[in-house]
C-alpha cells in the first residue's frame, strides 16, 4: 500500500493532530507499506485496490483506476 509516510505527517504538522501514524498502523495490521521519497508520487496497485501516498499521487491513482475499469 501507499500512504503518507511518518515524515510527511511530521512535515505538514499532523503528527500531533491524528492519534497515530497511518504508515505505522497499516504495517501493524499486516499491510506492506511501499513509500516513495517524501512528497513524491507513489501509486501501488494490488489487484483492484489502488492506493496513493499523497496528493502528488492523485493523477497516477486516477490513471490506474481508469486502466482497471477497462474500455467502455
Amino acid at each position: 500500500m501507499a500512504a503518507f509516510t511518518n515524515q510527511e505527517e511530521r512535515a505538514v504538522k499532523l503528527d500531533n493532530v491524528v492519534p497515530f501514524f497511518l504508515a505505522d498502523r497499516l504495517v501493524e495490521r499486516g499491510a506492506r507499506h511501499l513509500p516513495a521519497p517524501d512528497f513524491k508520487a507513489q501509486v501501488v496497485v494490488s489487484e483492484r485496490l489502488v492506493t496513493g501516498q499523497n496528493p502528488a499521487s492523485a493523477r497516477g491513482v486516477a490513471e490506474a483506476m481508469v486502466r482497471l475499469m477497462g474500455p467502455r
